[in-house]
């Protein structure tokens, strides 16, 4: 019987059973698959709450999309504006405004919520 997973030693079992459940060639709607799919609620449930992953910094998270997209640096002037202001704002030098955040999300489909969270500016000496 699955039950909620209450300790480390039951997450590994679970995760042990789903990929053995992985491992075959399931058919849609039969008792492994639906067994599966709550191995995985459960599995994920737990990691959430006992694994956080922060979301990633912004100027990160603009970085690693461009690579995905196998877009240069460069072709960010399209959507920050300037080549100087998208230099500034990949150095740490100026934050995004609301307006480039907008633009970020609707061209490189970056989830506004890790755009909009707070960090530090580059102090230049």
């Amino acid at each position: 019987m699955i039950k909620p997973i209450k300790n480390k030693k039951q997450y590994k079992d679970y995760l042990s059973q789903a990929y053995e459940l992985m491992q075959l060639e399931l058919r849609p709607n039969s008792v492994e698959s639906d067994k599966l799919e709550l191995l995985s609620i459960l599995i994920e449930q737990y990691e959430k709450k006992n694994y956080p992953v922060d979301p990633p910094h912004p100027i990160e998270a603009i970085l690693f999309r461009l690579d995905q997209l196998n877009m240069k640096k460069s072709e960010l002037t399209k959507i920050l504006g300037t080549r100087s202001r998208t230099s500034e704002i990949l150095s740490g030098k100026r934050k995004l405004s609301l307006a480039m955040i907008r633009r970020l999300n609707e061209k490189l489909n970056i989830p506004a919520a890790v755009l909009i969270r707070d960090y530090e500016i580059s102090r230049v000496s």
